[in-house]
């Protein structure tokens, strides 16, 4: 069987490590290029065990560690570094599939590159979607990458459309009527809003039912993760904001549902394992092993739904809104979510305060509504400097 070679920007985060777990099952599958930012002592364990051509180091003395680990080593890996890089080896002519997972708007010149090179890109950093919308889906168009979200609720939307290709077909989608996006709701959703100020970090990362990284798990407690997902959804399946709903579901079994102009709807379910997106991305259109423990309804027994608390948790009212702006609106709730989650992570502002900070920012920053890339650089630059300005003047603890 010919090999299929792999970057994964972004290897030691959660999403980059259940990758490498489903490629140890599919041996067909082979790693060209790893990446991270610091952590290196991980990174070069990934090294060692998959022996890529290229790692990817982007902090500067992360890099210089790192080239020390690797000229002691027993490996051929080439070590490169800086940002740029990472357009590199996402764009390699040796590279089939790229696994874009790096968190945040540091992962969006990279997703740009592997689309515009016309890889297989599995979108797990969803903000560099959020950020650029109609741009990154007119260059998959115009280069014909295949995008393959990898969120779990995108994905199951993903699995349940009648798509022949990951390129959407206007006359495929005519029967699709709305988009259900499901949401655990989070770590907070049975506690009463007039405890939030006493919520710290730690609590805020506890997921009841995923493992991620800080950032998402806040992003998950404070429901601005399905306020971003709410404006991919848009861009990824070409829909108007009031053809997609939000509902929740505290079991995270089912990750998304259609509904078509019939009366039928159709779900995805699966136990809460990032695997399981992530092997389907991997061997689209066949199916691969993820791994991932069968799901047994039985012992699940019951499946719960009910509407989103806007008023308790506004962040996804504030995503819902930027959706319908479009434009610049979502790469500013983006910049601003992304300092205040940072602030709040470090101390600086209480849990509450994270979707105010990003109310304000957006206030403070009219919408354009034909953005290039250098505009929405220059707005995401603009959205933090305001949002710090914000923290320390008027949000600091």
């Amino acid at each position: 069987m010919t090999k299929t070679a792999i970057t994964i920007l972004g290897s030691t985060g959660s999403i980059g490590r259940s990758t490498l777990a489903v490629l140890d099952l599919n041996p067909h599958l082979h790693v060209f290029a790893l990446s991270a930012q610091r952590n290196i002592d991980l990174l070069f364990d990934q090294c060692l065990r998959y022996q890529p051509r290229y790692v990817v180091v982007t902090d500067a003395q992360a890099a210089e560690a790192m080239s020390l680990k690797l000229a002691d080593a027993d490996t051929d890996t080439q070590l490169l570094s800086g940002a740029d890089a990472l357009c590199t080896v996402a764009s390699d002519d040796r590279v089939q599939i790229v696994m874009a997972a790096i968190v945040g708007a540091a992962g969006l010149e990279s997703t740009l590159a592997a689309v515009r090179a016309g890889k297989r890109l599995l979108l797990a950093n969803k903000e560099a979607l959020v950020m650029t919308g109609e741009l990154l889906m007119q260059a998959a168009t115009e280069s014909g990458a295949p995008i393959i979200p990898i969120d779990s609720e995108h994905n199951a939307i993903f699995q349940c459309l009648p798509l022949a290709t990951a390129g959407l077909d206007a006359a495929q989608m005519r029967s699709v009527t709305k988009l259900v996006l499901t949401a655990s709701g989070g770590p907070f959703l049975h506690r009463d809003s007039t405890d939030f100020e006493a919520i710290t970090p730690a609590e805020a990362c506890q997921h009841p039912k995923w493992s991620m990284g800080r950032k998402i798990s806040v992003d998950s407690a404070t429901l601005m993760n399905k306020g971003l997902e709410f404006i991919e959804a848009c861009y990824l399946f070409g829909l108007q904001p009031q053809q997609i709903e939000v509902v929740v579901h505290p079991q995270s079994v089912i990750h998304s549902m259609v509904h078509f102009n019939d009366g039928s709807v159709l779900a995805q379910l699966g136990n809460p394992d990032m695997r399981i997106p992530i092997s389907f991305g991997l061997g689209w259109p066949e199916r691969l092993p993820s791994g991932a423990p069968p799901l047994d309804l039985v012992q699940v027994q019951k499946l719960e739904f009910v509407a989103p608390d806007t008023a308790k948790f506004p962040c996804l009212s504030l995503g819902m809104e930027a959706a319908h702006q479009k434009g610049t609106a979502p790469a500013v709730l983006n910049a601003a979510n992304e300092e205040a989650v940072a602030a709040f992570l470090d101390g600086k502002i209480g849990f509450p305060q994270i979707p105010r900070l990003i109310a304000a920012v957006m206030a403070k920053i009219p919408c354009e509504s034909t953005p290039s890339l250098a505009i929405i650089r220059d707005i995401d630059t603009h959205a933090r400097n305001i949002a710090n300005e914000l923290i320390t003047k008027e949000f600091c603890r």
